[in-house]
């Protein structure tokens, strides 16, 4: 069998099974468990042979299933399109999306509603595989609403808080500001180059501008609002810490393997559109470069483990945003790969710690769990030195390296200097939880329930974290080449140092655990905020609403129909008033008619 052929039922796989989740509610639950887990390393496995085949050749094909509508020359396809940059992404979504649909089956076990949990996992898993594969914007943008769609049911899974559900509608209302942009641009796109095609976009964009240099950036631009309202980069990142009021394997799936990486998934597949536009591609590099320095500092005080994962997932995302507009565009793609290996283990082996502290999330009340969950901490070291990019032995460090190395040789030395100031935030952040958490005296009884459906993903994930960075991803051709790296290892040199600074300074000051929370001043409540962004815009734009539903509490429009409807039974009552049964009454109507129609004839 063909590439060709394989490739419909990698998407097939995960969205049959979440139909008859969602549909058989009296599926055992050994079923769900095998439909739920079993589709997606169907899926991996089906990619894994897809991309082999596709090795082979190199050339990059399109399947088209059918197509989708034909409004005159308007006529979108449902078609999947593989290349290398699809391989990369299918790959991160169904390989590590298998192994946290493992990690799940065990960590959910014991939840009642286990079978919708899978069916919107799997569904999730089934509308990013669309937006990764689409061959053109608008089957893109059916992918891109339906991870939106499913994030707010995960997110929100255990309703049963307020709080969840507050956080989820939160994650989708942020999402969709920046989905408006999106459809706007692409109706902008369409009308400029008659055609969503994502091959027809990047090869008629230059013929159709090549001297206009004001639309494609505004395109681009619209196009990014998609992107950083996905990808949790400002200034559309304030749901993404909120957002880990789901269930763990969800923020594992969710912001290390799949949504978060969507922008920047998007804007390397509309590379072309953004070489036309560098002013909007400079924004690019702004946004990750900020974004990361402001999500590194967040991190740096929170208490809550899986809220310091959440603002390293923002961080990250904003060294690979930085990859992009510094133009190193393989380089970004790289560190989504290991980003998605080693954050996938922080945030799984969080799952383990938390469930063996009965649900305590709060790293201060921790403290030596080191020999209580040998697993969890080894995980956490892997995963951490990964993160903080330690040298040669780890996944992250060939990513990141390759990142900061392609902004400086892009002559970008403020954003490289940026990166790596948060190289040593992310040292000293990242070891502060592990040495919080699992080193000093034990502040709560740990008791490990990792069973081995939970042991065998973390394992997995530990040596992904530590060879990943050999992996040579197939984006020549595909991608445009990075800058050339420097010739001067000085930049090297000191992003490391930074790396290890901070990783050094952890351990001067939590070396030995710690005894409490610091004292929350301002400044630190400021920061723990997130910098006050929930806030700003609770008052630019929440409050302000509020006042004016307050004020509009009857609904103005409503009232203008309800007066209509008035008006007509009105009118309706006063037509009825002759209409009385008297035929003396009747009589005097047709003599006055009569009457009138004769003076109307003499006066013409």
């Amino acid at each position: 069998m063909n590439a060709g052929a394989l490739l419909p039922w990698v998407v097939w796989l995960p969205l049959a099974s979440a139909a008859v989740l969602l549909l058989w509610t009296r599926i055992p639950r050994a079923g769900v468990t095998l439909l739920g887990v079993g589709s997606i390393a169907g899926a991996a496995l089906l990619t894994a042979a897809t991309s082999l085949q596709w090795l082979g050749a190199r050339e990059p094909f399109t399947v088209v299933l059918w197509q989708w509508l034909q409004l005159e020359s308007f006529a979108p396809r449902i078609a999947l399109h593989f290349d290398g940059l699809a391989l990369a992404m299918t790959g991160v979504i169904t390989g590590v999306g298998a192994l946290i649909h493992s990690y799940a089956s065990g960590y959910m076990r014991d939840d009642p509603r286990y079978r919708p949990f899978f069916a919107y996992m799997n569904l999730f898993v089934a509308m990013m595989l669309v937006l990764v594969l689409a061959d053109n914007l608008l089957l893109l943008y059916l992918g891109w609403e339906g991870v939106g769609l499913c994030s707010y049911l995960l997110i929100g899974f255990w309703n049963h808080d307020p709080a969840n559900g507050a956080a989820a509608r939160k994650a989708f209302i942020t999402t969709r500001v920046g989905d408006t942009a999106m459809a706007i641009g692409l109706f902008l796109l369409y009308r400029e180059l008659h055609t969503l095609e994502i091959t027809g976009v990047l090869t008629a964009a230059p013929l159709v501008w090549a001297d206009d240099t004001w639309t494609p950036t505004l395109v681009a631009l619209l196009i990014l609002g998609g992107a950083v309202g996905k990808s949790a980069q400002l200034p559309l990142q304030a749901w993404l810490p909120d957002a880990m009021a789901g269930p763990t394997p969800v923020s594992a799936l969710i912001h290390a393997a799949t949504m978060v990486t969507a922008g920047v998934y998007l804007i390397a597949r509309l590379n072309g559109l953004y070489l036309l536009a560098p002013g909007a591609l400079a924004w690019v590099g702004w946004i990750g470069a900020v974004s990361l320095l402001l999500a590194g500092t967040a991190a740096l005080v929170q208490t809550d483990i899986k809220r310091v994962l959440a603002y390293s997932t923002m961080s990250q995302i904003g060294y690979m945003f930085l990859a992009l507009g510094a133009g190193a565009w393989q380089a970004a793609i790289f560190h989504l790969m290991t980003h998605a290996f080693f954050k996938a283990l922080l945030f799984l082996a969080s799952g383990s710690v938390i469930l063996a502290c009965h649900h305590e999330q709060d790293i201060f009340r921790m403290g030596g769990l080191r020999r209580a969950l040998p697993l969890a901490f080894w995980s956490f070291v892997v995963g951490g030195a990964a993160l903080a990019a330690l040298p040669i032995v780890t996944a992250g460090f060939w990513s990141k390296e390759a990142i900061l190395a392609g902004a400086w040789s892009g002559g970008h030395h403020l954003w490289w200097a940026m990166g790596t100031a948060c190289a040593f935030l992310t040292g000293l952040y990242t070891f502060r939880l592990v040495f919080i958490a699992f080193l000093g005296s034990e502040h709560t009884h740990a008791h490990d329930e990792d069973i081995w459906r939970m042991r065998v993903p973390l394992l997995a994930l530990m040596l992904l974290s530590v060879v990943g960075g050999a992996i040579a991803l197939p984006l020549s051709g595909v991608l445009p080449d990075d800058p050339a790296k420097p010739a001067s290892h000085l930049p090297e040199i000191l992003a490391v140092a930074a790396g290890l600074a901070g990783i050094a300074l952890a351990w001067l000051w939590y070396g030995r655990g710690a005894e409490g929370a610091p004292a929350a001043t301002p400044l630190r409540r400021l920061i723990q905020s997130g910098w006050g962004f929930d806030a700003l815009y609770d008052t630019l734009f929440v409050r302000p609403l509020y006042a004016l539903a307050r004020i509009n509490r009857r609904d103005v429009v409503d009232q203008v129909y309800d007066g209509l409807a008035i008006t007509l039974m009105w009118l309706h009552r006063l037509a009825l008033k002759p209409q009385n049964g008297q035929l003396r009454w009747y009589a005097a109507a047709m003599a006055a008619g009569i009457v009138v129609l004769v003076g109307a004839a003499q006066w013409t």
